[in-house]
């Protein structure tokens, strides 16, 4: 037992697959003898930070890491007809499943999702209503999942105004602001051993799916040719985003220092590797042990 728990306002910042590294920088904090007492997320922080909140993250992580390439693939569902390239209907619905209707002025701790208002170029933060309707909102990535239209804001992903909302938690009153941000600056060194029963077979299946994707992004970005364009939309899109936000999440440490950063180095993995739970989720337990040390 930990005595005189340190509490903590922990902000989860937003990249995509790298966001996976959430679950192991909470997993670390709570083996630690941290109080979480709220969390303000962004993108996929709002998402792990709504599923710890709701006391789903068990739940939700057992769940991503049986998923292996081919049923990440399955799962996003490729669609041009919704407003984004993928129709996240069906991973909308499996959270939705975990969480229910929980309110989020219900749940045990504090909890805010910001999401990017595009037509009134706003950020949006939520602090009450549905759950899963926060998060939704927050995962909206650009032209990949479908924006949600609200009254009269368009709202996309937090991450393109707000990649990590430091501000929403200044008037908290817990002894520590801890940030999570994975888009950092910095190269990956972290060697981890995915266990043999989680690795990708090499099979039939495997590569006529890997072909149906490269058709996908070819119908995405039609008439340019590879000539003219030797790297493909997704990454082109993915790079721009990471970018953006790079330069947006510098300028917010400059106004708002966490007491602790802990950073994700943003080439762990590409923001769209849904499959790499297993790796993003032990770089963000060393990274955490790693700046805790730091601290200390």
């Amino acid at each position: 037992m930990h005595k005189n728990k340190k509490t903590v306002s922990l902000v989860l910042g937003s990249g995509g697959a790298r966001g996976y590294a959430h679950i192991g920088v909470i997993e670390i904090l709570e083996e630690q003898g941290y109080e979480i007492k709220s969390i303000s997320g962004s993108s996929m922080g709002a998402l792990i930070g709504g599923l710890y909140a709701a006391g789903k993250l068990d739940v939700y992580k057992e769940w991503v890491l049986s998923l292996d390439f081919i049923d990440t693939l399955k799962l996003l569902d490729l669609s041009l007809s919704h407003g984004g390239i993928v129709n996240i209907d069906t991973v909308y619905k499996r959270i939705e499943g975990m969480i229910g209707d929980t309110k989020i002025e219900d749940l045990p701790i504090a909890y805010m999702a910001v999401a990017s208002d595009i037509k009134n170029y706003k950020k949006i933060w939520f602090k009450k209503g549905k759950l899963i309707d926060a998060i939704r909102a927050s995962i909206a990535i650009p032209t990949v999942f479908t924006p949600v239209v609200k009254e009269d804001m368009i709202l996309v992903d937090g991450g393109v105004l707000d990649p990590l909302p430091i501000d929403s938690v200044s008037s908290d009153k817990t002894d520590l602001t801890i940030a999570v941000n994975l888009n950092t600056n910095i190269q990956n060194t972290y060697k981890i051993e995915r266990p043999v029963k989680e690795e990708i077979a090499d099979n039939t299946l495997y590569k006529k799916t890997i072909e149906l994707v490269e058709k996908a992004k070819q119908a995405i970005g039609t008439g340019t040719s590879k000539e003219e364009l030797p790297i493909d939309i997704f990454y082109i899109l993915n790079k721009s985003l990471d970018a953006t936000q790079s330069l947006i999440v510098e300028n917010i440490l400059r106004e708002h220092q966490p007491d602790l950063i802990i950073e994700i180095p943003r080439d762990a993995c590409e923001s769209y590797e849904f499959d790499k739970a297993y790796e993003m989720i032990e770089i963000g337990k060393r990274a955490t042990h790693e700046s805790l040390k730091k601290m200390r």
